[in-house]
């Protein structure tokens, strides 16, 4: 159960815009006063409404005034030409003319197939039915309401106390496949009732995004749509003031959500049955280190000897050396869990391949490289690469 964010209310209902009998829209309101703050991909044919929430998230809009999130599933609005900002258009206008929320303010999301057009009518025929069922706390129905392929809903949350208040964190999170690092990757919406400002915010929300959702990768593959928005009412809280305590407070807890949504994206990937952390550590520079992680994380023979059980060292060898950074084979040394497979440029004298099989078999697996020239670190997460994971996506659009 996910704490009550003071100035948030939620529904969600079915408009039938590609599932039957679901609920596939999100529709979410603030209280005027709310600052937003975002992240979108950088993915070069992002969507109509990824380019509409940069718009508006640069926009100066001036006064205490609410602010609106509309997201459905099933369709991602995404390479449909003007025709998809005009159902951007078309939907926000409906949500405005329903809520009171001026058009400016509100922020939309689509999530699901590529290269179709929006039925936004159908979403548009619901909005009034939506605002009348709108009630606090029903983050729940939320995230369940913008799956496609996910198979449970994601939530996180915090309550910390600043001052004499208990100021709340609340966030959801979609994400399954098409998942890999570049911007926060998913559809994510986390809510405070903190008081901070927007610009404050939106700085500690773009850093705190590259230790979390740019940290995680599923199958290496950018989605069109990546949103990442939070929103911050106001309505709790002393005023948090830049490099105060509470800023070090709310910071952390506003990590700790977001790596747990994170997380439970790539424990969530489509087909996968094994949760594994990259940490790379002596690296040349922090760049390296990255370099090295994901090129770990990312490789598909690296992926699916994990979801065969399999401890082939040699695997990781080779996406060091694909990764393009510097690394040297003497100064290389790798684990599995506790275990020092490959050290000085060959196998480990302490090393035992059943000591190596039997930690391959738990389902959360940790891989460790050292690359010996070094202070650069870093740590990612994926997941295995099984068969399911081809039956989910070859038959996507069935």
């Amino acid at each position: 159960m996910l704490p009550i964010v003071k100035g948030v209310s939620i529904s969600a209902g079915a408009a039938g815009v590609r599932y039957r009998n679901r609920n596939d829209v999100m529709l979410a309101v603030m209280v005027p006063g709310t600052v937003m703050a975002g992240v979108t991909t950088r993915s070069s044919t992002r969507s109509a409404p990824v380019l509409d929430c940069e718009a508006k998230l640069a926009l100066d809009v001036g006064g205490e005034v609410g602010a609106a999130i509309v997201v459905n599933s099933g369709n991602s609005n995404a390479f449909t030409g003007a025709g998809g900002f005009a159902s951007v258009k078309a939907v926000a206008q409906a949500v405005a003319d329903a809520t009171g929320v001026p058009e400016a303010r509100v922020f939309s999301s689509s999530t699901g197939v590529i290269g179709e057009a929006l039925p936004h009518d159908r979403i548009v025929a619901v909005l009034e039915s939506l605002n009348a069922g709108l009630k606090p706390g029903a983050f729940d129905a939320g995230a369940r309401a913008i799956m496609t392929t996910d198979t449970y809903p994601k939530g996180s949350g915090r309550e910390i106390s600043l001052g004499d208040a208990t100021v709340k964190i609340a966030g959801i999170a979609k994400g399954s496949g098409m998942i890999a690092p570049d911007m926060g990757t998913m559809l994510v919406y986390i809510f405070t009732d903190a008081r901070i400002d927007q610009p404050q915010l939106q700085t500690m929300l773009r850093s705190l995004t590259d230790t979390s959702f740019n940290a995680i990768t599923v199958d290496s593959d950018t989605s069109t749509s990546d949103t990442l928005l939070v929103a911050a009412t106001g309505m709790a809280g002393p005023q948090i003031m830049p490099g105060s305590a509470d800023a070090d407070v709310f910071r952390e807890a506003l990590s700790d959500v977001m790596t747990d949504l994170a997380q439970q994206v790539v424990r969530d990937g489509e087909g996968a049955t094994k949760f594994l952390e990259v940490r790379v550590s002596g690296a040349a520079s922090e760049t390296d280190a990255r370099k090295v992680a994901m090129s770990v994380a990312n490789s598909p023979l690296v992926k699916t000897a994990v979801a065969g059980e399999d401890p082939n060292w040699g695997r990781v060898v080779m996406a060091v050396g694909k990764s393009g950074a510097a690394a040297d084979r003497d100064k290389l040394s790798i684990w599995f869990g506790p275990h020092i497979v490959a050290e000085n440029g060959w196998v480990s004298p302490e090393y035992r391949e059943d000591l190596g099989a039997a930690y391959m078999r738990q389902p959360e697996l940790v891989l460790r490289v050292d690359l010996g020239l070094g202070n650069g670190t870093t740590t990612v997460w994926t997941c295995d690469l099984t068969h399911d994971y081809i039956s989910i996506n070859a038959d996507y659009r069935s």
